[in-house]
């Protein structure tokens, strides 16, 4: 992928303090560029390049979009409650849009809804099609494909969000050119006779990243665990991948890390006398903070089923 522009929708049926009736995140390659949220009503920048570029009417066009896309939510909370049959109290509404253009020139589109932690229903681009995750979201596949939503979100993901992606990526070209090598830490600790040997790689960009652990010359994919690249305040990302190993063999693992910023892939080992486990703070951004308080179950849900 060379360029990605998404969308997050996220409704919830009963606000709280801190997480908003209804908030919509922008996402550039990862960063959150733009955000809207029913507190303040209005939609605003997160990166200053998104507010030094765009045009006189961006945001008023913007904050009316999330407007309507606010009350339609609420109203489809609504439905969806009483189509389940389900009482008063929290129920969340997941939507996640947009495209990616690819190192072919291509672009993929995609479109998924959610509904209290699973999947609700999806729209398939190839084929023409939405596709019902159970017999409620069946009720609205019919409708929607009678209301001719097929044809509405066909050319938004085939030219409307392709078009917005060109013209973000002129926006913030500057900033989306310019690569930061990984900072990349390695620590240890023994639990009950293993050695856990974690990789973090912190403040690298763009956020495409390799991290695997290899013992000897081999890449232990099987025995390696993954996190997510997760976004910093600054616009940079970070992630680790950890394993399990024998204590006397901890002198043949290695780290490998692979980044656009780095002229060659990097080997990194953990090394004693660097006082053992080494912490580092990082500032996770405020946005990533909200969408996880917001949208945990959802997204563990989603990851799981399209990886």
């Amino acid at each position: 992928v060379l360029h990605s522009l998404h969308y997050l929708h996220v409704a919830v049926s009963e606000p709280s303090p801190g997480i908003p009736e209804f908030m919509s995140i922008g996402y550039l390659d990862g960063i959150p560029f733009e955000r809207y949220d029913s507190e303040r009503g209005r939609a605003e920048p997160l990166t200053q390049w998104i507010k030094d570029g765009v045009e006189p009417g961006y945001w008023d066009r913007k904050t009316q979009i999330s407007e309507r896309i606010q009350h339609m939510d609420a109203w489809n909370l609504e439905t969806l409650r009483e189509r389940y049959n389900q009482s008063w109290g929290l129920h969340t509404r997941l939507r996640v849009s947009g495209c990616d253009l690819l190192s072919d020139g291509s672009v993929h589109g995609f479109y998924r809804n959610g509904y209290d932690g699973r999947d609700f229903i999806s729209f398939d681009l190839e084929s023409r099609r939405f596709v019902a995750a159970n017999s409620a979201a069946e009720i609205t596949r019919r409708r929607w494909e009678h209301e001719n939503e097929v044809e509405r979100w066909t050319n938004y993901l085939e030219h409307e969000c392709p078009k917005w992606l060109h013209k973000h990526v002129r926006y913030g070209q500057k900033e989306l050119d310019h690569k930061e090598p990984p900072d990349v830490h390695v620590s240890g600790k023994e639990e009950h006779g293993v050695l856990i040997l974690s990789c973090h790689a912190y403040g690298f960009y763009p956020r495409t990243i390799t991290v695997n652990w290899m013992k000897g010359d081999e890449i232990r994919d099987q025995e390696t665990e993954w996190g997510g690249v997760v976004p910093n305040s600054d616009g940079t990302f970070h992630t680790w991948a950890r394993i399990e190993a024998r204590p006397e063999e901890r002198e043949q693992y290695r780290c490998q890390v692979e980044h656009p910023g780095m002229s060659e892939p990097g080997i990194f080992a953990w090394e004693l006398t660097s006082g053992g486990n080494l912490t580092v703070a990082v500032t996770v951004s405020i946005v990533a903070a909200i969408i996880i308080l917001i949208v945990l179950i959802e997204l563990v849900v989603w990851r799981r089923q399209y990886g």
